[in-house]
């Protein structure tokens, strides 16, 4: 009996970490949109980061819990429907080990919308313009890019403003009878001057009137997850300002490339655009559940 015991002891410690440990939001997920990743914490395990092809994805510990941890796999607007390999990679006695989940990129069948706007905003041919957008692109991915250790979620996300959404994440965008590549966030109707408020607690980390987004402020809610606002009219944070959610960051406007005033609310993760709506409702449902 007590060598029964004893294997079955070796045997469980072996395999300590096992499916039940995982939690996957999905198994299926669109492109543009992101998965949730949920690890049980066990004494002896150092959870790592999540390989999917040539790109990491680190695991965090849940601001919430510290009896869990995460990790936001975000799946780019272009990735081509197939089936994924999620690498997870983590320590177990010092030594380096790896599990694997297979999961399945679906076509998120976005439609297509026109826009008519001016063909300066289109195909500018201005030098100067080209390298004031080009500059300002560095900027944005640099910030994008980087990932802070750090949490500012505490609570739900909540939207920007409460307003009739005019134009959803994904729709292939053609202006002017040209192809522009896709709409990268979610369109809210709003007359210029509305308040517009921060989704979550986070970091200023860019405030600033760009070309194609006009008055723009970019909040750093930590570990990778960044909100954006564009086509302000007027600005009233400043970089480096630590918002609570709610609090009011600009009012709306219909600055940089529009067809008329508007809110344009988008999210990246780990540099990566995502659908923002899919996003707040994720974390809503899963790292802040407890």
């Amino acid at each position: 009996m007590k060598f029964f015991v004893l294997v079955l002891f070796l045997f469980v410690s072996l395999f300590a970490f096992d499916a039940e440990d995982i939690y996957v939001s999905s198994k299926k997920v669109a492109n543009g949109k992101t998965l949730f990743l949920e690890f049980h914490n066990r004494n002896g395990i150092d959870y790592k980061d999540v390989k999917v092809g040539k790109k990491k994805f680190q695991i965090f510990k849940n601001p919430l819990n510290d009896r869990l941890s995460y990790a936001l796999i975000p799946f780019s607007y272009y990735e081509k429907p197939e089936n994924k390999s999620l690498e997870i990679r983590y320590k177990e006695s010092n030594k380096l080990k790896t599990q694997e989940i297979n999961i399945k990129v679906i076509n998120g069948h976005y439609a297509k919308e026109e826009i008519h706007v001016s063909a300066k905003k289109v195909n500018p041919k201005s030098k100067e313009v080209k390298k004031r957008i080009s500059k300002e692109y560095a900027e944005a991915m640099k910030i994008y890019g980087t990932v802070t250790p750090k949490s500012y979620i505490n609570k739900p996300f909540i939207f920007p403003l409460e307003s009739k959404i005019t134009s959803s994440f994904g729709k292939a965008r053609v202006y002017n009878g040209s192809l522009k590549g896709y709409h990268s966030g979610t369109d809210f109707r709003a007359r210029v001057g509305t308040p517009v408020i921060a989704s979550n607690d986070g970091e200023v980390v860019l405030v600033k009137k760009r070309f194609y987004s006009g008055g723009t402020v970019l909040l750093n809610h930590g570990q990778g997850v960044y909100t954006c606002y564009f086509h302000l009219n007027e600005f009233k944070v400043k970089e480096g300002d630590i918002l609570s959610r709610g609090e009011i960051l600009g009012l709306s406007g219909k600055s940089g490339r529009v067809t008329g005033p508007h809110l344009h609310f988008s999210a990246r993760i780990n540099a990566l655009q995502v659908d923002p709506l899919q996003l707040i409702e994720l974390l809503n449902k899963n790292l802040l559940k407890r």
